[in-house]
């Protein structure tokens, strides 16, 4: 990731799709248009991406994609209307919830599996476990925004988001990624 960046107008055009996405299926129940004649090369890489809602600084909707055939711009809107309105933990946005909703973008680096827990850097990288059926995923903030230690960071990931137990990662496929995150707070 460290390669990868994004500019400053390239994070402020994903952001305002992103709520112009919420803001259209809201007011229309339609998509909003994306006129891409002016994105950058970046804005159309194939990449994944997480969007994030917060509402008085609590989460309020987190959806992601890995893996994706489409433009970054795409997923973008794809993962803010998930996480705006298909997150199973809570009920859609709505029109008055909206103006104090700050959204965060997350965009992933491919994942990379590793067969040591010394290979993973807590701050710095995301984690992915998987254990047959069983999968759930952090991204590298939640690390920092809990102050877990690594064990703990890895045992909640576990049982909480793959469902295989505080210990489940011990025995599970463990892949690692970065990720480019900025947001609205960022930008004000």
């Amino acid at each position: 990731m460290s390669n990868f960046k994004l500019t400053k107008q390239e994070k402020s055009t994903l952001l305002m799709i992103a709520r112009k996405t919420i803001e259209q299926w809201l007011e229309h129940n339609n998509l909003y248009h994306v006129d891409t004649l002016s994105y950058s090369d970046n804005l159309k890489l194939d990449c994944g991406a997480f969007v994030t809602l917060h509402k008085d600084k609590q989460l309020r909707g987190c959806i992601g994609r890995f893996i994706t055939n489409d433009p970054l711009y795409v997923t973008i809107q794809q993962m803010a209307l998930s996480a705006a309105f298909h997150d199973h933990r809570f009920l859609p946005v709505n029109n008055n919830e909206l103006p104090h909703i700050e959204i965060e973008i997350s965009v992933l680096t491919p994942l990379q599996r590793i067969d040591s827990i010394d290979d993973f850097i807590l701050g710095k990288h995301g984690i992915y476990i998987r254990r047959g059926v069983n999968s759930g995923t952090f991204l590298p903030q939640v690390a920092i925004e809990t102050g877990w230690t690594v064990d703990e960071f890895l045992g909640h990931c576990a049982r909480d988001k793959a469902g295989i137990g505080w210990d489940g990662w011990k025995l599970a496929e463990l892949y690692v990624y970065e990720a480019l995150v900025f947001g609205e707070k960022d930008s004000m």
